[in-house]
This record gives structure tokens, sequence and C-alpha cells, in this order.
């Protein structure tokens, strides 16, 4: 297992960026726009972690903008919701959710696509496992299983 990235949701991505990397000196690495799911994902580093995060995808903070609804409202972000998630990458997601799951651990998204799965920790911190390398094939008890709870 190895630690990617830690998600914060943002109402304000000139403001964030404009904190984080002129005033933190941090360096985005990559940016992602998504017109369907209506959000931007913009991936920093701090400065000694650059070239790692450009090899490795890690470590870095994801911020995480979701646009304007058709009436121009953003949501705020209360009570800890604009932090999102934890994200580390395993060998092999199946057996990993397997190993959580047989410690009495909910699969609150499982790896039904064999790539991506969510978990909470027992203080119910969002942590996203994902696949190292290519997706796995689909797998049963995966494929079938419903999402249980919030992720």
């Amino acid at each position: 297992m190895r630690y990617l990235h830690t998600m914060v949701r943002v109402e304000d991505i000139d403001a964030s960026l404009n904190f984080y990397c002129n005033l933190m000196g941090m360096v985005e690495i990559r940016r992602r726009d998504s017109e369907g799911g209506r959000f931007t994902l913009v991936f920093l580093a701090a400065p000694e972690d650059k070239e790692a995060a450009l090899v490795n995808k890690a470590p870095m903070i994801e911020l995480t903008y979701n646009w304007p609804d058709e009436d121009g409202k953003t949501e705020s972000y209360t009570g800890g919701r604009n932090f999102g998630h934890l994200a580390y990458v395993v060998d092999d997601i199946y057996a990993f959710c397997q190993k959580l799951q047989d410690g009495g651990v909910t699969i609150n998204r499982p790896p039904r696509d064999g790539h991506m799965a969510f978990v909470r920790s027992p203080d119910g911190i969002s942590i996203e496992l994902l696949q190292k390398g290519d997706s796995l094939p689909a797998q049963e008890p995966w494929a079938s299983m419903p999402n249980t709870g919030e992720w």
C-alpha cells in the first residue's frame, strides 16, 4: 500500500489556488475538468515532492471544486464536509477489501469495477482505495455488491 493524496473540497478555486500555490508555495501537478460531473480537480504538491508527484502521482493534495448549479449557487461546506478522503493505492483491491471486511470493516463503495473502493475509519474518515495499475476484471461478490452508507 502507498499513500496517494488527501482530497479537500473548496468553494472558491481561485482563492484556494492563490493560498496553496502563491502563498504556501505548492506546485500544480495536474488538473481535470469534468463537464459531466460538473467539477474541477487540481492536484498540488509541495515543491520538494514535485518530482515524486509527477512520477508516482503522490504525495499530493487534491482540491475539488464543485461547479455552481444551474441557478449559480455553490455548496457551502460545513461540519468537516470540506475534507474529502485519504487515498491509497493497493496491489490487489479485492484481497485488500476482503481483509478489511474480514476484520469487520464495512465496504461502503465496493470495488465493482476492479479499480476503486471506499471504506471509513472508526472515526468516520473516508478512505479511497485504488487498484495499482490496470483495473482487475470484475469479480463476485464485489461486482454485484451495493453501496452501503456514505463514502
